[in-house]
């Protein structure tokens, strides 16, 4: 069965595409904004750091303040939750093994979910 010359036309055919590129962007949002953000903390050698503070900033223009903290766990894990923020920057510390530097995490859209790929690494002093 072939289409009719109408449905195949410029005219038809990329509005729907628009449409449904629209819609699958959509849909894709809702499944992943959760404002979910999850990392590791490393020191120097790669090993995970136990207890290190973890912070959050939001970002913005002219300012980056701190929205929420977290320790990082056994495996030197950390997560954050409810972020509704789409720029935030994330800095790692502990006393004695220093502080990461601040890591920029740029987001598509608001309270996306998002898992760093590369580890904050501790300084030592």
């Amino acid at each position: 069965m072939t289409l009719p010359a109408w449905m195949r036309s410029r005219w038809v055919v990329v509005p729907g595409l628009i449409a449904a590129a629209t819609v699958g962007w959509n849909v894709y949002v809702a499944a992943n904004a959760t404002g979910v953000i999850e990392g590791r903390v490393v020191d120097r050698q790669g090993r995970p750091v136990v207890g290190a503070t973890v912070t959050l900033f939001n970002r913005s223009f002219i300012t980056n303040d701190p929205r929420q903290r977290t320790l990082t766990g056994a495996d030197g894990y950390f997560r954050f939750e409810n972020n509704d923020s789409h720029a935030v920057q994330l800095e790692a510390e502990r006393a004695d093994l220093g502080r990461s530097e601040r890591r920029t995490v740029r987001l598509w859209f608001r309270a996306q979910e998002r898992r760093l790929t590369a580890p904050l690494m501790l300084a030592a002093r």
